[in-house]
């Protein structure tokens, strides 16, 4: 979830993936909606963040999100910049592109020495490409 809507069921999880959306997304934090998806997990799940990165204002974000919480472990992911447009889900994704910005954020944070944030590919994005509901 990325963490504006809070659900009675957080607690019964194991895990608990909490994605707040970066500028990139144009979409602003809520961050009293964000407190309350960790207060309703009642420590009971794993809490964990993912962040998808894009560019440097998304970097920063996510470096100020690892520091709001830095009891949460954080997850970064570097964005699929090849999106399909509406009706074409199974468009063509830029792998090569992907990767290229996959050891972007590989190298900038191993220059920043944040040994705390742990960079993974959008596994779904490498199976399936740009297909919906997989």
């Amino acid at each position: 979830t990325q963490g504006s809507v809070v659900r009675e069921w957080f607690a019964d999880l194991d895990v608990l993936t909490l994605s707040p959306k970066p500028p990139s997304s144009e979409m602003t934090t809520r961050w009293a909606a964000f407190d309350a998806c960790l207060e309703a997990a009642q420590e009971k799940p794993q809490i964990v963040l993912k962040l998808v990165v894009f560019d440097e204002s998304d970097y920063a974000y996510a470096k100020e999100v690892a520091a709001r919480y830095p009891h949460l472990p954080i997850y970064l992911q570097p964005g699929n910049h090849t999106p399909p447009r509406p009706g074409s889900e199974d468009a063509s994704v830029d792998l090569d592109g992907i990767m290229m910005r996959m050891e972007w954020l590989v190298e900038r944070v191993t220059s920043d020495r944040w040994f705390e944030a742990r960079v993974l590919p959008q596994l779904h994005v490498l199976l399936w490409g740009n297909k919906r509901a997989v």
